[in-house]
């Protein structure tokens, strides 16, 4: 049943048959090697359900959060469909971020590496020339952010005739960033004669009504949210002033060690605040944001899956899309505005079957929304105390005996045992080994560093969705689809007394009404415009 509650025909029609196996899907031997080789045992449920249906043709709604193997649901499908004895676009992958766009691209050109097929990721940031020249070879997949598309688009230096399926990846994420529009104009200049496939972990109502103006009654594929963040991801929270956070962040990283971490954070101040006063008590740390260059993004990622650095420091944005395999923790220093969010972080843990721990930090008024975030995902986090400089020297002298234990049991000791005997002539073992211990503990490192403070940042209400307000309108509609209330707008200009700003809704009004009630407080001298366009 599509998401209009109309019966679709899906791919069940067909006789029932649920896969189970990749081999069951009958894919061409060159996927199925790339598959093996990539180590994939057997579909995950999205990619169970979506996959048969998009190899039919059909348009098609996945909704699933971030890391249930989307990229793949899509990704086969279209490399199943490509004619390779054609050249040029035959399908579009939009992302809504770079570095989403690059590992998608990846991720497909992995699983076509048996096949002449390529996909090329275009996104802003890039030297346009290089992507002329990258064009011109006629690439079969095209994954590219919506504003750097449309550039090409205009400069007519891509062919979108012979597009046969276009892809909406993290539909979602791209209405907050506010790429409907795009996305319209994008839609509007494809063949009407393509498949269709959208992909969110939400759908949110501007999804909703492109899928109504673009899509042919798809099928909805949805697979719940809650079961991303339960199977394989311990999740905890700790409740803590904010000045304490990075004090604490540092005894979890000595005590859990963790090979991969990634560290979300709220501003780009904040990232690289966190990151350097990592780096100053001796932690490998880099930080991600957006206002980094594309070549630094670039080579932070690359140092990060590599290894070279293993803890991550990055805002919401940036991090977006991350598929990073071993990632073992993730420390939210910041609380998440909301379950979207929250699904979103921890869901670069626990991949490909791993287990992973994700931690949160509460300040005690964020309190409210953690509970909000446990209803959304159907979980109780589990409470978790701060530690202590003793639970850190305890934990350190745990990961100590552990390397000195798999020393022992490694090779090439025979050079040590000469020697190793004649300490034991004059000393006694068991003070030896304490020595040993003594010397691999890692002591706390407390070198003082600034961190600036933030204020909770709570999440904003959402509109009503077109529920009757006191005076019978409808509230929150509007002619394209948008929130009513576009933007607050101070202007420098003195009120005039006994006059004041009157909105036609109500909902509105009171909004007005409490900004006023505020800069009255603080004798602000301003006058406050609100610009919206609710009927």
């Amino acid at each position: 049943v599509n998401y209009r509650g109309r019966l679709c025909v899906s791919f069940f029609r067909a006789g029932g048959i649920m896969y189970d196996t990749f081999k069951e899907l009958g894919l061409v031997p060159e996927i199925m090697k790339a598959i093996e080789d990539m180590g994939f045992e057997e579909p995950t449920p999205i990619q169970k359900v979506s996959i048969p249906a998009a190899m039919e043709g059909k348009d098609l709604i996945g909704q699933a959060q971030t890391g249930t193997g989307k990229t793949a649901a899509f990704g086969i499908p279209i490399l199943e469909k490509i004619d390779t004895t054609e050249k040029g676009p035959q399908a579009i992958v939009l992302s809504p971020t770079r570095e989403l766009a690059i590992q998608s691209a990846e991720e497909m050109n992995r699983l076509a590496q048996y096949l002449p097929i390529h996909a090329l990721p275009i996104y802003g940031g890039q030297d346009i020339e290089r992507q002329f020249r990258a064009l011109r070879k006629k690439p079969n997949i095209i994954v590219a952010t919506p504003g750097r598309l449309m550039d090409h688009m205009k400069r007519g230096t891509i062919d979108l005739s012979h597009v046969q399926i276009l892809v909406l990846d993290e539909g979602d994420e791209m209405v907050d960033m506010g790429f409907i529009d795009d996305i319209r104009t994008i839609l509007a200049g494809m063949p009407e004669e393509r498949q269709t496939m959208f992909f969110s972990a939400t759908m949110p109502a501007p999804i909703r009504e492109l899928a109504e103006s673009f899509l042919r009654d798809p099928v909805l594929v949805k697979i719940k949210a809650a079961t991303v963040t339960i199977d394989l991801v311990e999740q905890e929270y700790i409740e803590l002033p904010d000045m304490q956070k990075f004090d604490c962040l540092c005894r979890l990283l000595d005590m859990e060690n963790p090979e991969l971490a990634i560290v979300f954070v709220r501003t780009k101040r904040r990232a690289d605040e966190v990151t350097e006063a990592l780096k100053k008590r001796g932690y490998m740390a880099e930080g991600l944001h957006g206002d980094l260059s594309q070549q630094k993004r670039d080579a932070v990622v690359r140092q990060f899956k590599e290894g070279t650095i293993d803890i991550l420091v990055a805002t919401d944005v940036a991090a977006r899309g991350l598929d990073i395999s071993g990632v073992t923790h993730v420390y939210n220093f910041d609380m998440p505005q909301d379950s979207e969010t929250y699904v979103h972080r921890v869901g670069r843990t626990g991949r490909a079957g791993q287990t992973g721990l994700a931690m949160t930090f509460v300040v005690s008024r964020e309190i409210g929304q953690l509970h909000d975030i446990e209803r959304a995902i159907r979980r109780k986090i589990r409470r978790k105390s701060v530690p202590t400089l003793s639970d850190v020297i305890e934990g350190n002298q745990r990961i100590a005996i552990e390397n000195l234990q798999e020393a022992s049991r490694g090779t090439g000791l025979e050079e040590y045992r000469e020697n190793a005997e004649e300490l034991l002539n004059h000393v006694d073992a068991v003070s030896l080994v304490a020595a040993a211990i003594k010397l691999l503990t890692k002591q706390p490192d407390v070198t003082p560093v600034k961190i600036t403070e933030e204020r909770p940042q709570f999440k904003k209400r959402r509109s009503s969705g077109g529920k009757r307000s006191f005076g019978g309108e409808r509230r929150g509609k509007v002619k394209n689809g948008t929130a009513g209330i576009t933007d607050i707008v101070p202007v420098r200009r003195k009120v005039e007394k006994g006059k004041r700003a009157i909105c036609m809704s109500p909902v509105l009004n009171h909004t007005l009404r409490k900004i006023e009630k505020q800069y009255k407080r603080r004798r602000h001298s301003k006058r406050f415009l609100l610009r919206c366009s609710a009927i």
